[in-house]
């Protein structure tokens, strides 16, 4: 009964190990009754997902402070999932080496390139430090435990520190407090019986001018409030960019209007996801 129970679990693909932001964020939107699988890249991520070993993926897209993340972006054009939901986490970044190190026996200090953007007024206030870019901010923990790396710290969540054994040096050290991280909620196939008020899609634009204005205006025109706008350039050609958007409304007839209207302006649309707006709340973080 129990092996039944445990065939029956959805298998969420991350990237990064047991107690990386992404399995936070994977057992903030599903539960914890769920086994992720760990994945190094974002690519990984993808190919579990494309394979069917992976039932559903959750992919961070955008951080408050460091920004979109590019290759993701392409990503999803690249594999044609279906984004079913999104989730906001609030990251609290620390600094944690082997338990008895100070901050100033530190010689290095490692982490996910994001995550040092994120902490950048900190790490750089450090004296004679070198930072160190990494393919995950938990794998870095992991390394400097099981390695038993003296002069070396990294920068990760407060759960890698408990669960690899290190002592946190700095608390909360990313540059602003409020400090979210976006991530996505993929499928090969899209969700039925779901709340739909936000929807991602990409386009490209013809040369001619006032194109973007045009696709602007409709949306406004249908009260439809655009929530971001993220130029991807087209690899192969040169100063063209594919444009994703997001979009919020509380009619969904009228999104799919405007969308019908879009097709008569833009090329090649394409219809990401259809699906329920998270929430974020900055006016509570300190």
């Amino acid at each position: 009964m129990i092996a039944q129970l445990r065939v029956l679990k959805k298998k969420i693909a991350i990237q990064g190990i047991e107690s990386s932001f992404h399995e936070e964020a994977a057992y903030k939107y599903f539960g914890k009754d769920v086994e992720t699988i760990k994945c190094l890249s974002f690519q990984d991520l993808c190919d579990s997902l494309k394979s069917g070993e992976s039932d559903f993926a959750i992919m961070a897209i955008e951080n408050s402070i460091a920004g979109s993340l590019l290759q993701n972006y392409t990503l999803l054009q690249e594999y044609n999932f279906n984004i079913i939901g999104e989730i906001f986490l609030r990251i609290k970044m620390n600094l944690m080496a082997l338990p008895g190190t100070k901050i100033e026996d530190i010689k290095i200090a490692q982490s996910h390139p994001i995550a040092i953007r994120q902490c950048s007024k900190f790490l750089t206030g450090l004296d004679g430090v070198l930072l160190e870019e990494k393919e995950d901010t938990a794998i870095c923990a992991k390394n400097i435990a099981e390695n038993q790396l003296g002069n070396v710290a990294a920068v990760a969540s407060a759960s890698a520190a408990e669960i690899f054994g290190l002592e946190i040096l700095a608390k909360s050290i990313e540059t602003n407090k409020k400090n979210f991280t976006r991530f996505i909620i993929l499928s090969n196939a899209p969700q039925k019986d779901i709340l739909k008020n936000k929807a991602t899609l990409f386009f490209q634009l013809p040369h001619d001018p006032g194109a973007l204005a045009k696709i602007l205006t409709i949306i406004a025109s249908h009260s439809i409030n655009l929530t971001k706008i993220q130029s991807v350039p087209i690899v192969g050609k040169p100063y063209e960019y594919n444009f994703h958007v997001d979009m919020i409304w509380e009619s969904y007839s009228n999104f799919q209007k405007a969308i019908e209207t879009i097709k008569g302006v833009a090329v090649n649309l394409q219809i990401l996801g259809e699906y329920e707006k998270g929430i974020v709340d900055f006016k509570n973080e300190k």
